[in-house]
């Protein structure tokens, strides 16, 4: 289905960029991206499974969020630096409320309880808090110096980067090698199907794949003025709702079709572990090329993007305390996210 996607909507997207650009050069390659992403998530899982569970499990945290880092650069380069920040908020707020919500409910009306390791999903809530920290002191402290604290914020923002790349760095060895048994859970639920395809295939596919991504990205960012102009958005929800979204395909496939096998381990340390890299380690990453680019990025977000970020963290670990999940659950944080979304539509 993917490939078939990608098939048609990636030869209209290069086309709609040189012959019709404009809205439908967003619309077309805002589609492509979906096949894009899930083809490089695909071919990840596969190398990351025959490298065994160490270097796969880094090299699934290097390549999970790709797609959104590659989109938040061509935004950057762009001038975009409000649509970046939007897409970091919203690719949280995608994985913590949509990505499983959407995983607990299809998961919940198969099966009338689903169980999971209720101490990796409190750890991933615990460095959520440290994102939420990092996210919420430059807002804070400009709110509370005013203008004189504008100097200040992008090298602060740059100091709390390398603070937060070196947290992710000890997280990954916390989980992958220390305390590994830690994240380790039950061996419920079917068997898990990868494509059958060589490392060297699955490589090449990935490396494809990502050069995809890189143009379709470059032509989506160049589009982004036009489909605001015809649909009346504004750059936050684009950033936020959209791009987000689009940039999450890969999670909100896995995690559902993880939930439908009864692997709810899965579907939630997909949601926790993709917004602890967009958060530890996108997000950081971002601010520090921007150096370079002369675009300066900061970390400062706007009071409703804090505030989204302290909403949906907590409603995910409020479901992840108990270890147990239904599916009014999973309607409850997709409730949360519809509702953020309202919000952020409305903000000039």
């Amino acid at each position: 289905m993917f490939l078939g996607l990608l098939a048609v909507f990636f030869p209209l997207a290069i086309a709609s960029h040189f012959f019709f650009p404009g809205v439908w050069t967003f619309v077309l390659c805002a589609v492509a991206l979906v096949p894009l992403a899930r083809l490089m998530g695909e071919a990840t899982e596969v190398i990351a499974h025959k490298l065994g569970s160490g270097l796969g499990g880094l090299m699934n945290a290097s390549f999970g969020n790709a797609a959104e880092l590659i989109i938040a650069l061509a935004a950057l380069r762009s001038g975009h630096a409000d649509v970046v920040k939007a897409s970091i908020t919203g690719a949280i707020l995608g994985n913590l409320l949509l990505v499983l919500g959407a995983a607990i409910l299809v998961g919940g009306l198969k099966y009338p309880k689903q169980k999971f390791n209720m101490t990796a999903a409190l750890s991933g809530s615990a460095i959520m808090f440290l994102a939420l920290t990092a996210m919420s002191i430059p807002d804070l402290f400009h709110a509370a110096r005013g203008p004189a604290a504008e100097r200040v914020l992008f090298p602060m923002s740059v100091a709390i980067s390398v603070i937060l790349l070196i947290v992710y760095a000890l997280s990954l060895l916390f989980s992958l090698r220390t305390h590994s048994h830690l994240y380790a859970g039950e061996e419920t639920g079917e068997p898990e199907e990868m494509p059958v395809w060589s490392t060297k295939k699955a490589t090449v596919l990935l490396l494809g794949a990502t050069l995809g991504v890189v143009v379709v990205a470059e032509f989506l960012v160049h589009a982004i003025e036009d489909a605001i102009a015809a649909f009346g958005f504004t750059h936050t929800f684009v950033g936020v709702i959209i791009i987000a979204i689009i940039g999450n395909a890969a999670e909100h496939s896995t995690a559902i079709l993880m939930a439908l096998k009864n692997k709810m381990d899965l579907a939630f340390n997909i949601a926790f572990e993709s917004s602890k890299q967009i958060a530890l380690f996108v997000a950081p990453v971002l601010v520090l090329v921007s150096i370079p680019l002369g675009q300066h990025l900061t970390l400062e977000f706007s009071h409703m993007e804090v505030l989204g970020i302290a909403i949906g963290t907590g409603a995910a670990t409020l479901i992840a305390l108990d270890g147990e999940s239904n599916w009014l659950e999973g309607v409850m944080l997709l409730g949360v996210y519809a509702i953020l979304g309202v919000a952020f539509f409305f903000i000039p």
